[in-house]
């Protein structure tokens, strides 16, 4: 029984989780964007963004302390609906949205670390050998234990919010106003567009229903977790772009992209600024792949289980719940994608996908709402949002890089027809029940 204890998951760690989940790539990647978008209301769409996450949280919280199961999203959809196609279309959108979220971070941290290294990461040797290398140790520390993984992530977010943290006081001291005013400098739908654009930051925090089996009180910690995990990332988020926005032209933003943050702290840090932020992103990114990692694995196993993937998935340690080969088979998929794929690409995938997962979630919680026992307005808000979101995010691809908004209709294709194929079901066969 000791023993046991030992390696769950306390509040503190599943919070660890749940920012580390969101704060990592998503704000180095996705400022640029943003601001180019929303100019100086860039702040505001990162809130709108965090209002659309508060909501489907909640959804995901009733949803998990009622289906208590590490399959998270796929079990919820399973309970919502008749059709079981519904349900494993849905896992494995998810864990396609997974795998590109973990070749985005690995792909950032990269960049910062042979930027940092040799003043370049764009396309270089050293930028796939740190991607490569990050996503293997962390594999590695999934593999040892559970207890290994909440601590890591544990010291991880914490060194990072520090790092955050210290850019945000010393930037907030050195704000110019006329880079703020007038707040809606691009207009209010450039606001919306933002807002949809960054919703990707946001991803990470339903990781955390996936490690119900592993929470010492998932009743009382996980609700708490992901609402205390959300509202930190938008403060955090917040802070962050009102600093960068309030010391950098939008130009300037825009030229740097990754690299904006550590750009905008160099007026008020200096070089020492640009490298405390630059360490920042590799932590950030770090404890995004560790969190999305452990996550994604048992998300696969729960699927294996259900046959919605291979047996295979689903085998484990003897004496440990450690899902190894699902571990090790998504950390090679994700190995190819992040030394062949587009990048743009992949981040545009995995934004649509999990807005739309995220839609079938909030729904699922408005069929389930007397059995969960939630406000009927928190899952239309956040179904309303989230098609909202994905309408805008489409429109933006279909007029500025219609390449992306096919590569995602073909993924979604093939998606379709391999869960199809696999599961031998039919469209139209529904559950006995």
């Amino acid at each position: 029984m000791d023993s046991t204890q030992k390696e769950q998951l306390g509040l503190k760690e599943l919070v660890a989780m749940g920012v580390g989940g969101m704060v990592g790539g998503g704000i180095f990647s996705v400022l640029g964007l943003a601001v180019g978008l929303a100019g100086h209301a860039a702040p505001l769409a990162f809130a709108l963004g965090g209002l659309i996450a508060l909501l489907t949280g909640w959804s995901y919280a009733r949803l998990g302390v009622t289906f208590h199961s590490a399959g998270g999203s796929f079990t919820y959809m399973e309970h919502a609906y008749c059709h079981p196609t519904v349900a494993a279309l849905g896992g494995w959108l998810l864990l396609a949205g997974y795998i590109g979220t973990l070749a985005l971070y690995a792909y950032t941290f990269g960049v910062y670390g042979a930027a940092m290294l040799e003043g370049s990461g764009q396309g270089g040797i050293l930028q796939h050998l740190l991607a490569s290398g990050v996503l293997l140790v962390f594999l590695g520390i999934n593999l040892y234990s559970v207890k290994a993984t909440g601590r890591a992530e544990d010291l991880i977010v914490i060194v990072k919010i520090v790092i955050l943290s210290l850019f945000a006081v010393a930037g907030l001291l050195n704000v110019k106003a006329d880079h703020l005013l007038p707040v809606f400098n691009q207009g209010q739908l450039g606001l919306l567009m933002g807002a949809a654009l960054i919703f990707v930051a946001y991803e990470g925090f339903e990781l955390i229903p996936n490690a119900i089996n592993d929470m010492r009180n998932p009743q009382r910690d996980l609700p708490r977790a992901i609402l205390i995990s959300i509202l930190l990332t938008i403060v955090i988020y917040i802070l962050v772009s009102l600093v960068a926005v309030g010391n950098l032209l939008p130009e300037q933003i825009q030229k740097y992209q990754e690299d904006a943050l550590a750009i905008a702290a160099k007026p008020f840090l200096g070089q020492a600024g640009f490298l405390l932020i630059g360490l920042g992103a590799l932590l950030s990114t770090a404890s995004a792949i560790n969190a999305t990692l452990f996550g994604t694995a048992r998300l696969g196993k729960v699927m294996a289980q259900e046959h919605a993937l291979p047996a295979a998935f689903a085998m484990r340690e003897r004496t440990r719940n450690i899902p190894w080969l699902s571990l090790c088979v998504i950390t090679l998929i994700t190995l190819v994608i992040v030394n062949l794929a587009n990048l743009t690409d992949i981040s545009s995938f995995a934004s649509s996908t999990f807005l739309l997962v995220f839609a079938a979630i909030n729904y699922a919680a408005l069929r389930r709402r007397q059995r969960i026992r939630i406000n009927v307005l928190v899952p239309v808000g956040g179904l309303v949002l989230c098609l909202a979101s994905w309408a805008v995010l489409c429109g933006y691809l279909w007029h500025n890089n219609p390449r992306s908004l096919g590569w995602i209709v073909l993924s979604c294709l093939a998606i379709a027809i391999l869960e199809i194929l696999f599961s031998e079901r039919r469209l139209l066969f529904r559950r006995k029940t």
